[in-house]
C-alpha cells in the first residue's frame, strides 16, 4: 500500500536520460509552437509571461510574490518558461503576504545573521520555483509529459492538470513561454532530505544533515536564467543551485528526485540517547589533528558517532522490492559491500547493514509511521531497533597476505650483536585450492608464508602488522590465525609441517598520544596441521579510536608477531621451524551474552 502511494505521487516518472533528451529537444523548439501538440491556439499572445500575469487582476496575489522575490525580471526576459499561476480565489492576499514576509525574514536573517540566499530560500524553492519550469510545455488530449520544475521536482503534466492541480486555462503562448492558470497553488512535496526540515521530531537529524561542515550548494547553469554577457562572462538573472552534501557519499543522495528511498530516522529523544552512548566509542587521542588529511578533530569527534547512527538506515527500493522486504532488507551501505562480503566471509556471516524480518516485533521497521515524500518516505519508529553489532560495531579482519597489512619485517637485536635490524626473508602468498581439506577454512582461501633466509641466526625474526579502524572503549577478542603447510600442499613434508614458537606484542596509542606496548602471547608453540585461531586477548579495550583517520603507512595500532626458535631446534634437533604461516588477525567485538 505504501508503495502504491509513492507510485501515485511519482506517476509518470521517466528515466533521467529521457528527461535530459526532452529538455534538449525543448530548447531546439523553444522559438516555435510544437507541432505534435493538439493546441487550442497556435498564435502567440502579445508580450511576455510576466506582462500577462501582471495585467491579470485575478493573478495579483501570485504576481506580488513573484515581484517580491525578484522573479519578475526572469519572467520578463528572453529566457523561455512554462508557468502555472494560481488565481486569487484559492490563493489569498494574506497567504501571499505571509510568503513575502517569510522570504524577507530568511533573506535578512536574524539581526543580520544566518542569512539565507535565494537558492536556499524556502519561499523561492517551495513556492516560486514549484510553479515554474524551463522551456515550453503544453498539453493535448493524446499526450502527457513528466516535466522538471525549476526546484528539481518532477510533475506529471496531463490534459487538464499538473499532478492533482487542475487547469482553469492552458496553452497560452507568449513571447517567452507558456502560461497555465491553475485553480490553486501546486502542492509541494519535500523529498526525504527536505522532510527533516518539516518535522520538529527530527530537529536533531536535521541539524546534523544540514550542518555547514557538510552541506553546500553547487551552481546549476542549465537551470539558471541567463541575462546576457558582461566582461566576457554570463550574467544570470536567476541563479539556480542544487543542494549537495558530503554525507550523501556515506549514506545515499536522499536529495535526489530520481530514485525512491525509505529512510528510518531517530526522533530527537532517540538521537540524544544514541549520541550519548556512541560518544564513548569515538574518543580520539589529543594530538590526532596532525594525522588528519581533512577537517579538524572537532569535526571528527562530532561526525563519527552521528554517522554511526545514520549509516545503514537508508534503503533503495531498487534493491528492496516488495516481495523481498518481509524476509530481509539491505541498506545502501550493505549493497555496496555485499559482493565483497560474500566473497570474503560467505553469504550468511557478518551481514552488516542487512536486517532480517524488518516488520516483525523487534525489526527495524516495526511500528513505523510512514511519511510519504516526493522520492520515497521517512519512517518514524517508536523504538530504535538498529543494533550496533549490525552496523558500525564490526569484526575487523586483517589479511596477512595483503601488502597494506604489513608494516615491516625484521630481526631483533641482541646484546652481543647489534647490527642492521633488517633481514633477508621470503614472503609468499599461498592459496588454498578447491579439493584441499582446508578449502574455505582459511580466510579468503589465502595466507602469507614468511621465511627468513638466515637460518643460523638466534635473533628473533618478526613481522609487524598494521591494524586500522578500531573503536575506543569496545571490548575486542583478538585472535591470530595461523595456517598449516598442508593448506597449500597436501603432500607437504614433515620438515615443512614443523611447528614454530611465537611471541605477540600489541602496540597502540593512549589518550595523550604516547605509545604503549603489551606482550599478549609468549613462547606459544603453533599447531602444525590445523587452522589455529589463537586467542591473544579477551575483551581488550583500546583507549582511543582510529576510525576516520588517514594513518597512511604508519597506523598507531600494530601487532608484532615474532618467532622464538633457537638454532638448535631448527638445525640440530630439527623439531621446529622459523617459517610463519599467518592467515589473518581478527578483532571480534566482545559481546556479553
Amino acid at each position: 500500500m505504501m508503495m502504491n502511494k509513492i507510485t501515485q505521487k511519482l506517476k509518470g516518472q521517466i528515466s533521467l536520460l529521457f528527461i535530459i533528451c526532452s529538455l534538449l529537444f525543448s530548447v531546439a523548439c523553444s522559438d516555435s509552437w510544437d507541432d505534435h501538440y493538439d493546441n487550442t491556439t497556435t498564435v502567440a499572445e502579445d508580450g511576455t509571461i510576466w506582462e500577462a500575469i501582471k495585467n491579470n487582476t485575478a493573478l495579483s496575489n501570485f504576481a506580488s510574490v513573484l515581484e517580491a522575490c525578484g522573479f519578475d525580471k526572469a519572467l520578463n526576459s528572453s529566457q523561455v518558461f512554462t508557468v502555472f499561476a494560481p488565481t486569487n480565489d484559492q490563493f489569498s492576499a494574506a497567504e501571499a503576504a505571509a510568503l513575502i514576509q517569510a522570504y524577507k525574514d530568511e533573506k535578512l536573517g536574524q539581526n543580520g545573521k544566518n542569512k539565507v540566499s535565494d537558492d536556499e530560500n524556502s519561499v523561492v524553492k517551495e513556492f516560486v520555483r514549484n510553479h515554474v519550469a524551463l522551456y515550453n510545455y503544453s498539453v493535448s488530449k493524446a499526450h502527457s509529459d513528466t516535466i522538471v520544475l525549476m526546484n528539481g521536482k518532477y510533475a506529471l503534466l496531463q490534459t487538464d492538470k499538473i499532478d492533482q492541480t487542475r487547469f482553469l486555462s492552458s496553452n497560452k503562448l507568449y513571447s517567452n513561454g507558456v502560461l497555465f492558470i491553475v485553480e490553486k497553488p501546486v502542492d509541494y512535496f519535500p523529498n526525504v532530505f527536505e522532510y527533516f526540515r518539516k518535522d520538529a521530531d527530527f530537529d536533531s537529524v536535521c541539524n546534523f544533515l544540514y550542518n555547514p561542515w557538510f552541506y553546500r550548494s553547487v551552481f546549476q547553469p542549465r537551470l539558471s536564467v541567463a541575462g546576457g554577457i558582461e566582461n566576457g562572462k554570463t550574467v544570470y538573472l536567476d541563479s539556480v543551485f542544487r543542494q549537495t552534501n558530503e554525507l550523501f557519499y556515506y549514506l545515499e543522495d536522499i536529495n535526489s528526485e530520481d530514485s525512491v528511498f525509505w529512510m528510518v530516522a531517530p526522533t530527537n529523544t532517540q538521537w540524544e540517547a544514541l549520541v550519548n552512548e556512541y560518544n564513548q566509542y569515538f574518543v580520539y587521542e589529543d594530538n590526532v589533528e596532525r594525522r588528519l588529511s581533512v577537517g579538524t578533530v572537532d569535526s571528527l569527534v562530532y561526525t563519527a558517532p552521528r554517522m554511526a547512527i545514520l549509516r545503514g538506515t537508508v534503503f533503495s527500493r531498487s534493491y528492496n522490492p516488495d516481495k523481498a522486504i518481509a524476509d530481509s532488507v539491505m541498506s545502501t551501505n550493505a549493497i555496496y559491500r555485499y559482493n565483497s562480503r560474500v566473497s570474503y566471509w560467505g553469504a550468511d556471516s557478518l551481514c552488516y547493514y542487512q536486517y532480517f524480518r524488518p516488520n516483525d516485533a523487534g525489526g527495524v521497521f516495526y511500528g513505523a509511521t510512514n511519511n510519504v515524500c516526493s522520492n520515497g518516505m521517512v519512517m518514524k519508529v517508536p523504538t530504535w531497533n538498529f543494533d550496533k553489532s549490525q552496523t558500525f560495531l564490526q569484526t575487523r579482519i586483517i589479511e596477512a597476505e595483503s601488502g597494506s597489512s604489513i608494516r615491516e619485517v625484521g630481526k631483533e637485536e641482541t646484546n652481543k650483536e647489534k647490527k642492521d635490524s633488517t633481514v633477508t626473508y621470503n614472503q609468499r602468498n599461498r592459496y588454498v585450492y578447491s579439493g584441499n581439506p582446508f578449502y574455505k577454512k582459511v580466510s579468503r582461501n589465502q595466507f602469507a608464508e614468511f621465511e627468513p633466509n638466515v637460518s643460523t641466526s638466534d635473533n628473533g625474526f618478526y613481522v609487524t602488522f598494521n591494524i586500522t579502524n578500531v573503536l575506543s572503549n569496545i571490548g575486542y577478542d583478538i585472535y591470530l590465525v595461523t595456517a598449516p603447510a598442508l593448506a597449500e600442499d597436501t603432500t607437504a613434508t614433515e620438515e615443512k609441517r614443523r611447528p614454530t614458537i611465537i611471541n605477540c606484542t600489541l602496540n597502540y596509542h593512549e589518550k595523550t598520544g604516547a605509545t604503549k606496548s603489551e606482550l599478549l602471547l609468549s613462547k606459544y608453540t603453533t599447531k602444525p596441521d590445523i587452522v589455529d585461531a589463537i586467542l591473544l586477548a579477551e575483551n581488550f579495550k583500546f583507549p582511543v579510536c582510529t576510525v576516520g583517520i588517514n594513518e597512511g603507512n604508519t597506523p598507531s595500532v600494530t601487532l608484532k608477531v615474532e618467532t622464538s626458535v633457537t638454532t638448535s631446534q631448527v638445525v640440530r634437533r630439527k623439531t621446529h621451524t622459523r617459517t610463519m604461516r599467518i592467515d589473518c588477525i581478527i578483532l571480534k567485538p566482545h559481546l556479553e551474552e
